[in-house]
C-alpha cells in the first residue's frame, strides 16, 4: 500500500527519558503504559540507572549526541503524535530536549522528574532552573508532585489551596495545562488538580493503603500522552489516564522488597479474565 492511500494512524509517543533495570518507572513503565492504551511507543534514552524496587544506586548518563541523535531519528522516520519527557539530567540534557521539542509540533507532556521513589536524586540541582525556563514554558500539560511544584515554583504544596496556587504559578511560567498532583499531601483522599487558563478538573479518590507505587508519576504522564497522541481531548485524557492509574495500583504484582511496581498490564489481564 502506497504512503499516499495508507489509512491515517495515530498514537506515536515519542518518550525522552531514563530507563529503569527494574522495569517499574522510566522508559520501561511508558513503553508499557503508551502500549496498553492503544499507543505507539518509540523512546530516546536520557540515562541508564542501575534501579530496583529498594532504590537507585547508579545512573550512566548518555551522551548529548545520541539523545539528540534517537529523537530526531524517531521524528525524521516514525514521526510523533505526543512527545512525553521524563529523567532528563543536566542542564545540557535540557537544552537538548527543548531545541527537540522546537522541531516537532506535537503537543509535549512534561512531568519534571526530580527524585526517585527511594530518595535518590535523579535531577541536578542547576537544571531546575533549566526545566523552569525551557521545559514548562514547552508544555502542553506538565505534570508536577507536590515536592517538584515547590521546586519550580518557591511555593510550599502542603493542600488542595497550596496545589491550586501553585499550579497558577506554573501557568504564568507559560505551561498550557498543569496537573499537580497530591499523592505528597497528607490525608485520606488523593486529589490531582488539572489547571487550565479556562478552568481545569479535580481528580480524586481515596488514598490507596500499598507499597506498590513505583513508577506512578512516569506512568501517569505517559498515559496522559498516550490519549492526547490518540487525539483525545485534554479533560478526557487526563481522566483516562488517571482511572489506568489507580487501576494499575490495585493490581500490582507486589514485586520486590521496596517501592513494587505497578501492574501495568491491567486491561490485558482483565480482557483475559485474570484482573
Amino acid at each position: 500500500m502506497s504512503e499516499a492511500t495508507a489509512p491515517a494512524w495515530r498514537g506515536r509517543v515519542l518518550i525522552i527519558a531514563g530507563s529503569d533495570s527494574g522495569g517499574g518507572a522510566g522508559i520501561q513503565a511508558d513503553i508499557k503504559t503508551v502500549t496498553m492504551l492503544g499507543g505507539y511507543a518509540a523512546t530516546a534514552v536520557t540515562a541508564i540507572t542501575v534501579q530496583d524496587t529498594l532504590g537507585v544506586t547508579g545512573v550512566h548518563p548518555i551522551p548529548l549526541d545520541i539523545i539528540e541523535a534517537q529523537a530526531r531519528a524517531v521524528l525524521d522516520d516514525i514521526g510523533a503524535d505526543a512527545i512525553k519527557t521524563g529523567m532528563l539530567g543536566s542542564v545540557e540534557v535540557v537544552e537538548r530536549v527543548a531545541a527537540v521539542l522546537d522541531t516537532s509540533g506535537a503537543p509535549a507532556v512534561i512531568d519534571p522528574v526530580m527524585i526517585a521513589k527511594g530518595g535518590a536524586s535523579l535531577l541536578a540541582e542547576a537544571a531546575i532552573g533549566a526545566v523552569r525556563s525551557l521545559m514548562i514554558p514547552r508544555a502542553a500539560l506538565l505534570t508536577p508532585n507536590a515536592p517538584e511544584a515547590e521546586a519550580l515554583t518557591g511555593i510550599v504544596v502542603e493542600d488542595l489551596d497550596d496545589q491550586y496556587r501553585a499550579g497558577e504559578a506554573l501557568l504564568e511560567l507559560g505551561a498550557r495545562a498543569v496537573l499537580v498532583k497530591g499523592g505528597h499531601v497528607p490525608g485520606p483522599v488523593v486529589i490531582d488538580l488539572l489547571l487550565t487558563p479556562d478552568g481545569g478538573l479535580r481528580l480524586e479518590g481515596p488514598r490507596i493503603d500499598t507499597r506498590n507505587t513505583h513508577g506512578t508519576g512516569c506512568t501517569l504522564a505517559s498515559a496522559c500522552a498516550a490519549g492526547l497522541a490518540l487525539g483525545k481531548p485534554l479533560e478526557t485524557a487526563v481522566a483516562e489516564a488517571w482511572t489506568y492509574v489507580e487501576q494499575a495500583i490495585r493490581h500490582a504484582p507486589d514485586l520486590g522488597r521496596g517501592h513494587g511496581p505497578l501492574g501495568h498490564g491491567w486491561p490485558l489481564m482483565a480482557r483475559l479474565g485474570h484482573g
